[in-house]
């Protein structure tokens, strides 16, 4: 039987050339679908890789978006500010970046200054105790009237005056300056801070002393160094019923001012002692 194949074979030779043909053939198209393979494998490789840096780029547009949002959500018209916690940096639509209200850590680590450490201030750069209104309006030379300033309100006053050494006057009204600053460049609306306390003369050391056993007989008021600043009352600069104008918590105005004061202390300007019980900050000049 093979030798009879293999004379037929060689008797008619294009019986076996299809075999032959279709092998080369199949191996060209293996080898074609292969190499196919190969690119597409790459191909599919190249366009995961895309996808997954597509995906991460979506990612991060996100996430940038969300810190925008995040950043952008207070710079909405007119509304109320956050708690200190929530605080964020603030954009208005120009895209110009208000600064970050930040406040202190603590208020009584940040304003720690005792009677004792604001009365030797007070006397070292004080005037001689003052009796009474009367002999106030006669020491003129040496004290200066602040119960006006448009950074400052004066509280109506039961126990003390209008009065303060020239150095206390500058750091009051530098304070104030610096309060106004502040809020305009964290985007805030302008608000005077209240001062409830000022000089004292003798006459109302002894009137306070019978009525508060707190008060002390020695205090840093009868200097004309020394005067309290509210931290939970404020005036607003804007019309109050104003269409336009932004609710703002006294908190966020707390922090705000206790960032300046504590600017100040940290200059050497100042002794401060957080107040709880009178809630006010008391300064004494340095």
């Amino acid at each position: 039987m093979v030798i009879l194949l293999a004379l037929v074979r060689c008797a008619f030779p294009s019986l076996s050339g299809p075999a032959a043909v279709d092998e080369a053939a199949e191996r060209e198209a293996v080898d074609t679908l292969a190499n196919k393979a190969n690119e597409t494998k790459g191909t599919n490789g190249a366009y995961e890789a895309n996808e997954a840096n597509e995906a991460n780029e979506t990612n991060e547009t996100n996430g940038a978006n969300g810190t925008y949002e995040a950043n952008g959500a207070a710079h909405s018209n007119y509304k109320p500010f956050e708690s200190h916690e929530g605080a964020q940096t603030r954009y208005v639509p120009d895209g110009e970046r208000y600064h970050r209200i930040m406040s202190v850590p603590s208020y009584a680590k940040a304003f720690p200054d005792s009677n004792n450490v604001q009365l030797t201030a007070a006397q070292y750069w004080g005037v001689k105790p003052v009796k009474n209104r009367l002999d106030a309006e006669s020491r003129k030379d040496e004290l200066v009237y602040v119960g006006f300033s448009p950074y400052y309100y004066i509280d109506p006053l039961c126990s003390s005056i209008p009065y303060l050494t020239p150095r206390a006057a500058l750091l009051l009204q530098d304070i104030g300056e610096a309060f106004f600053d502040s809020l305009q460049v964290k985007g805030v609306p302008l608000h005077r801070f209240i001062v409830t306390s000022v000089l004292r003369t003798e006459e109302d050391v002894a009137k306070l002393r019978r009525h508060n056993g707190n008060a002390t007989e020695k205090s840093c008021h009868l200097f004309g160094t020394t005067f309290d600043i509210s931290y939970n009352r404020y005036k607003t600069v804007e019309d109050p019923d104003g269409p336009h104008r932004r609710e703002v918590r006294n908190d966020s105005l707390k922090f705000i001012l206790s960032e300046v004061l504590d600017d100040m202390r940290s200059q050497g300007r100042c002794y401060i002692k957080y107040e709880v019980k009178q809630a006010c900050f008391h300064m004494t000049v340095r």
